[in-house]
């Protein structure tokens, strides 16, 4: 099967970590791409980051429009409704290109998924069912719509997470962040929750706490 799409930024050594990292509802892969910079890492850091293309798709919300989507929208709200089986088959398309990276020589424990709004639900629910332990998962502004019915993993049990947020947040509000830290501690999970003085963005003190974080996983 033809794995996504991808803007992949390859480290200046060789590679002995990834991190996958899906982007909004309308955006493509390059959206994140252009943070790499802020993030202030070390040059010799040994981090692939790959930045997938979602398909396009008509998104019902937005009058049926076709534009890059992770999956369908049907209603928006707290209590809003979409195509589970579309956001499922989009963390299967995850989930192969973190095989791909193991084939590579990746080891598992070493990489790490992300996601923004409609991205991040796709990346909780790919990190949380995968079959291998995973290095964390970082959510941004989103929520995890498939709380109630996953069957999370054993290898993924304790994986570290951190759940970023805005506390202004129009498009995915702050509760629903919230109820997916609440939905991630009755699976076992124990995953840090910060919140920001921002909307449905990301900001200069979130960008410094996701690198600390990368550098604390990853032992940059």
């Amino acid at each position: 099967m033809t794995r996504l799409s991808s803007v992949v930024v390859e480290p200046k050594v060789a590679a002995t970590a990834s991190v996958i990292w899906l982007h909004g509802l309308g955006s493509n892969g390059h959206d994140f791409e252009a943070l790499l910079p802020e993030l202030g890492l070390p040059e010799s850091a040994p981090v692939r980051f790959i930045f997938p293309h979602s398909p396009s798709i008509p998104v019902t919300i937005n009058a049926g429009m076709v534009m890059p989507a992770w999956y369908d929208i049907l209603e928006m709200g707290a209590g809003r409704k979409l195509n589970r089986e579309q956001l499922v088959r989009s963390a299967q398309d995850i989930a192969r290109m973190v095989d791909h990276e193991i084939a590579c020589g990746i080891a598992s424990e070493r990489i790490i998924l992300a996601g923004f709004s409609q991205g991040g639900a796709v990346a909780y629910h790919t990190a949380l069912t995968y079959p291998k332990t995973l290095g964390g998962l970082l959510t941004l502004s989103t929520y995890f719509p498939t709380a109630d019915d996953i069957a999370l993993n054993p290898a993924n049990q304790a994986l570290p997470v951190e759940v970023m947020h805005g506390e202004f947040d129009p498009v995915v509000y702050p509760m629903m962040g919230y109820d997916a830290v609440k939905a991630l501690k009755k699976l076992g999970l124990n995953p840090e929750w910060r919140v920001y003085p921002m909307e449905h963005q990301v900001c200069y003190e979130q960008i410094k706490d996701i690198a600390a974080w990368l550098r604390k996983i990853l032992d940059l």
